[in-house]
């Protein structure tokens, strides 16, 4: 399953392995719902960071996760922080292994619909169903991020899309059966990428070391999509395509073991199921995260730039053809942007402090698409792949708005949050792409893609004022404990 980016329980905490627990004095109370006028707004003093959840002990834990002892030596920082933390390396490790297995599925999926089938439209509805069901998983399944452990979410999730996966191996499998369990691991992702991004905030806290939790699982979701179709290009070409999706439900089992084995088993945020259906959460949980004007700020400053951006990569195929480019041509376009992503989000990662990361943000939003302009002359492949690299590196201002986000989101609201976050990214991303094919079919390509950066960048200055009005009256906390907001070159 897509995950985008795409991290959950106590016990003691040594000081290089896991962020040191902090004092709550606002926590008052069980961690039910709280009404909307509650949630705390832009003009508000956010609340102190939530301490790590101590939960019950596990006797289940491998003992390397109870053990207590600081190892020796200074504390690593930057990103060799974040892999100091072990359950955070179980994470990062699962990650890896599960989405290099949906991409070669998801490509091998897409060839077998066409083998069995010779209908261009149903392979290219093989990969759209990838997108569709994260609007209703993500709205009407959110609150099971918040209603039960994370972990058990985590490797739930895993183990019914390798269930899936299996029935789509299957020889006897129907074309109509195979594009219903695609739909079906498609609505699981939203609640498992939310879950997991939670529960990062429980392994690495609320400050820099979650920012780059989450950093490093985007560079490598967008490593994993750059190798991911080479590796499956090359597999599918040894190996039939219902062998190479036999491959992912390894690849889902291997994720749910190290999920189960190298995580701490934390208790549900919101109280485990307390309080009403599943589907009432869920749209209680929208309704207060869309009803909250700071919140829905944010989500939109994380949602309009990607809907803008696929743009170009929808349309590659048909630029290349419109400028008479040939297909070394074409795949330089589809890497470009991607290979700017990766470069900015590693800059910004490790090399500026918290501080510039927060101050950054509203800037690179607003400018970040005006690459796009670049279109309107209709230059040749070079200058068009170093705005693409330009529009990529427009990512660097994610990893200061993954702060803003967590800070301003209350705890037993984070799992329905994040969830959301993922369904309207996907969502929006694929609305995006039909919209920008379906303007191609009446204007230039180049015309298009031009246009899509002058409406993005007309859209993305309202929205960064309106981040602006909504911003809380102190200063965004962007300082990291014990002196480290400085300037790092760590890895």
């Amino acid at each position: 399953m897509p995950r985008d980016t795409d991290p959950l329980a106590g016990g003691p905490r040594d000081a290089p392995d896991t962020p040191r627990e902090r004092p709550d004095p606002h926590r008052a109370g069980p961690p039910a719902l709280r009404p909307a006028s509650t949630i705390r707004t832009g003009a508000a003093p956010l609340p102190a960071p939530h301490p790590e959840r101590a939960g019950p002990p596990d006797p289940s834990e491998p003992a390397a996760l109870r053990a207590t002892s600081p190892p020796a030596g200074g504390a690593p920082r930057g990103y060799r922080a974040v892999f100091a933390v072990r359950e955070f390396r179980a994470v990062f490790a699962a990650h890896l292994l599960s989405l290099l297995g949906v991409v070669v599925s998801e490509l091998a999926l897409t060839v077998l619909v066409y083998e069995l089938t010779a209908s261009p439209l149903l392979s290219a509805l093989t990969f759209a169903l990838g997108m569709l069901p994260y609007l209703v998983g993500g709205t009407l399944f959110s609150g099971i991020a918040d209603r039960y452990p994370a972990r058990r979410v985590l490797v739930t999730c895993d183990l019914i899309c390798a269930g899936c996966v299996a029935v789509m191996v299957l020889p006897g499998t129907p074309v109509a059966a195979l594009l219903v369990l695609r739909c079906l691991v498609a609505a699981v992702s939203p609640v498992f990428t939310g879950t997991r991004m939670a529960a990062l905030a429980d392994i690495l806290g609320e400050d820099d070391l979650y920012v780059l939790g989450r950093s490093l699982l985007r560079i490598v979701s967008q490593s994993a999509l750059l190798a991911g179709f080479g590796v499956g290009g090359l597999l599918l070409a040894v190996v039939a395509p219902r062998g190479a999706i036999t491959i992912t439900v390894a690849t889902f089992l291997g994720s749910a073991a190290l999920l189960r084995l190298g995580t701490r088993n934390r208790p549900a945020r919101a109280g485990g199921g307390q309080g009403g259906t599943l589907l009432r959460e869920s749209l209680s949980g929208a309704r207060l995260v869309l009803g909250n004007r700071r919140i829905r700020a944010l989500l939109l400053l994380f949602w309009l730039p990607p809907a803008f951006v696929v743009a170009p990569e929808a349309l590659a195929a048909p630029y290349a053809d419109e400028i008479g480019a040939g297909t070394v041509a074409l795949g330089l376009l589809m890497c470009a942007m991607p290979v700017g992503q990766i470069a900015a989000e590693l800059y910004v990662g490790a090399v500026l402090s918290p501080r510039v990361r927060s101050l950054i943000v509203l800037p690179v939003a607003a400018v970040g698409l005006l690459p796009f302009l670049l279109y309107g002359v209709s230059p040749g492949i070079v200058p068009i792949a170093v705005a693409l690299v330009l529009a990529g590196a427009g990512s660097a201002c994610i990893i200061g708005l993954d702060q803003w986000f967590v800070e301003a989101v209350p705890d037993e609201l984070r799992g329905r949050a994040m969830t959301l976050l993922t369904a309207g990214l996907m969502t929006l991303q694929g609305a995006g792409m039909a919209l920008a094919g379906l303007a191609a079919e009446f204007f230039p390509v180049h015309q298009v893609v031009a246009g899509a950066g002058v409406l993005g960048t007309l859209c993305l200055l309202l929205l960064v004022a309106e981040v602006r009005r909504t911003a809380p009256t102190h200063h965004i906390r962007t300082e990291v404990r014990d002196g480290e907001d400085q300037h790092m070159a760590s890895g």
